[in-house]
């Protein structure tokens, strides 16, 4: 049975000004009624969808939000609750009894006037040949918006299911993110695997020797950060207007490239009928200690986005990806399998202790990964 991915298609809206207004006051109001609503589920503490629909499905209704509106607007509150509930568990918002958690628990969700809002089919529709969407607003049904977006995009839209639709909007532009449902390819059997060792120096690092270094995306995130931190020391009026066209620049930069980088490492696995073995780094956030300037370059490490490319551009291409555990791979060889914390002399230099074998460290780690994914896939098969 072939699978289907979820593949979120982004589309830049160009509403005319008068278009623009209503979908500004649109969105405006259905954060503020979701702000009141998750201030309700807090008081009350109801946070499933069923009950809180109880509470405030009436009130939505008679403030002119619309039937499909405010089904989402409830859906929007109870997914922000679960949200923070994983977070709070998860430990990311400190242990318990820490003032920060503390805080957060004690407060309601609130919502941005800005923050996206979902629609579906039921108050949003395309007009593909045309460019244009229609959707709900307070002011009635808003038609003829609209839209570009490339012809990999317009195809995906025309060919494959709809799911639900985000309505953004970021520094006065506006996106609708849909969600398409993309069958996935039929699943190879694979003769090997591709091991491929993730880090901070060295983004990726296959076992066939090739190495995707982050040099350059490093370099551009401590020039990054150091403008940062002499705009805000200054405190300008002039410095806070760069500082907000700055933000999510790093983010846009650091997203293409580990694109790019996924797209390199599915291709050779496609190519090779090899399946993809990565490591499960799963909570090493909160495992890993380091000291205050390393801080920023492990936490800025987008490990997860990358492994996320890479498993649903493997999932469109019939390739399989197994999560391995990384534990002691650094220290381990690849040719004996002896290990010892002393065979990775540096960051870069492996050299095992029982054989003498020299090597890349990464080069070293992903080979030994593509070892044991063998033994993962077997058990699972």
């Amino acid at each position: 049975m072939v699978g289907v991915s979820k593949i979120a298609v982004c589309l830049k809206l160009t509403p005319s000004p008068e278009q623009a207004t209503v979908l500004e006051s649109t969105l405006r109001d259905l954060n503020t009624h979701a702000t009141r609503v998750a201030q309700v589920a807090h008081e009350c503490g109801v946070t499933r969808n069923y009950e809180l629909r109880k509470h405030t499905y009436q009130q939505l209704r008679e403030a002119g939000v619309g039937s499909q509106a405010a089904q989402h607007t409830i859906k929007k509150v109870c997914d922000a609750y679960r949200t923070r509930r994983s977070n709070l568990n998860h430990g990311n918002y400190g242990p318990k009894g820490s003032v920060r958690r503390e805080r957060i628990e004690s407060r309601p969700i609130t919502f941005r006037p800005d923050s996206g809002h979902p629609y579906d089919a039921r108050n949003l529709s395309f007009a593909l040949d045309a460019r244009t969407i229609s959707l709900w607003t307070f002011q009635g049904r808003l038609k003829d918006v609209p839209f570009a977006g490339s012809t990999d995009q317009i195809k995906a839209l025309a060919e494959y299911k709809h799911g639900e639709a985000d309505l953004l909007c970021r520094d006065g532009t506006w996106f609708l993110a849909v969600t398409v449902d993309v069958p996935d390819a039929p699943e190879i059997e694979p003769g090997s695997f591709l091991g491929v060792d993730l880090g901070i120096v060295n983004i990726a690092t296959t076992s066939d020797g090739q190495v995707l270094a982050g040099r350059k995306l490093n370099r551009y995130r401590r020039r990054q950060q150091r403008l940062r931190q002499k705009l805000q020391k200054k405190g300008t009026k002039s410095t806070r207007r760069l500082l907000k066209r700055q933000r999510r620049k790093e983010s846009r930069r650091s997203r293409d490239a580990n694109h790019q980088i996924s797209k390199r490492i599915v291709a050779e696995a496609e190519r090779t009928l090899r399946g993809i073995a990565l490591e499960d780094l799963t909570g090493i956030r909160q495992r890993v200690r380091q000291r205050k300037p390393q801080r920023v370059a492990l936490h800025s490490w987008a490990f997860a986005q990358l492994a996320g490319f890479i498993s649903y551009k493997s999932k469109r291409a019939g390739v399989p990806v197994v999560f391995v555990n990384p534990a002691y791979s650094s220290q381990e060889c690849a040719e004996c399998s002896y290990t010892h914390r002393h065979n990775r002399i540096s960051q870069a230099v492996f050299t095992c202790r029982s054989c003498d074998v020299v090597a890349h460290a990464d080069r070293n780690a992903s080979r030994v990964l593509a070892r044991r994914s063998q033994d993962v896939w077997d058990a699972g098969r």
